[in-house]
């Protein structure tokens, strides 16, 4: 009976002594945990995504200019295409010949437009690339509205210059008059020749002087002095005394004065004239 107890009790070994005044180790600490839970929350795959955008986005233009060297030719022609009147299209040709044999893709557009629209003539120029080996130049030229003092020509945006060969623009109106109003030379000119086309009366002029006055000059060779002061007014007057009287005999007239407050004064060719000045 008291064997049978003992075998199901057997009792649990007990722990071994401790020795008096010791103390147990504690576990050692895992120092490299804050380290591992970092990388653990870290994206490995989109960082390594991201890495490689990076790396192939600074490959290209090294690739890129790879590329271009390899596919690079020297500039053979240079076509010049666009209406030319005071332009001649093989001098224009010329001119940009030395840009032929440099660099296709290097070679700075905007540096042969420069160079282009530096001549009198140009207003503009547009330069592009046709491959493998051209340039194409559309140039677009400045329309002549006037000649400007005898020396130059203004065009109809009220720019002026000056060609060697102005002549070329044909039979034009000349106006005259500071270089700083030509402006204003234009706005009274288009005014007044309006007025006279609709008179069937030709527009070969206009000149304004440094003191302001101006001076009208028609189709026929007469000149009319309008003066600084109520110019429209004394334009009126005189298209009234022109058409009611001076049309007939405008052959025989020189000059007609409009400067007066109530009529005008003729002067009239000396081989019609009696006297001279008639007012």
């Amino acid at each position: 009976m008291l064997e049978r107890v003992l075998v199901r009790g057997r009792a649990t070994p007990p722990e071994p002594p401790r020795r008096r005044g010791a103390t147990s180790l504690d576990p050692e600490p895992d120092r490299l945990g804050p380290l591992r839970a970092l990388l653990g929350a870290i994206p490995w795959l989109q960082v390594g995504l991201g890495t490689t955008v990076l790396l192939l986005a600074a490959m290209v233009p090294w690739a890129t200019g790879e590329v271009l060297a390899a596919m690079d030719r020297k500039i053979m022609a240079i076509d010049v295409r666009g209406e030319l009147v005071g332009e001649n299209r093989n001098a224009l040709e010329r001119h940009v010949g030395d840009w032929i044999g440099r660099s296709y893709f290097a070679t700075d557009l905007a540096e042969v437009k420069t160079a282009l629209e530096q001549r009198p003539w140009v207003a503009s120029a547009a330069v592009r690339r046709v491959w493998p080996d051209r340039l194409v130049v559309d140039v677009r030229e400045r329309k002549p509205l006037a000649y400007w003092n005898h020396e130059q020509l203004v065009s109809r945006t009220g720019r002026l210059f000056a060609p060697a060969n102005r002549d070329v623009a044909g039979r034009l109106p000349l106006l005259a008059g500071p270089d700083d109003r030509v402006r204003d030379v234009i706005d009274m000119a288009r005014h007044l020749s309006e007025s006279l086309a609709a008179e069937e009366i030709g527009f070969a002029g206009l000149a304004l002087e440094e003191r302001g006055a101006w001076t009208l000059r028609l189709a026929n060779g007469i000149e009319v002095a309008l003066g600084r002061d109520q110019v429209e007014q004394r334009f009126e007057r005189f298209l009234t005394v022109y058409r009611d009287q001076l049309a007939p005999r405008a052959d025989q007239v020189t000059r007609v004065d409009a400067r007066y407050s109530n009529g005008v004064a003729v002067q009239w060719k000396p081989l019609v004239s009696d006297s001279g000045k008639n007012t």
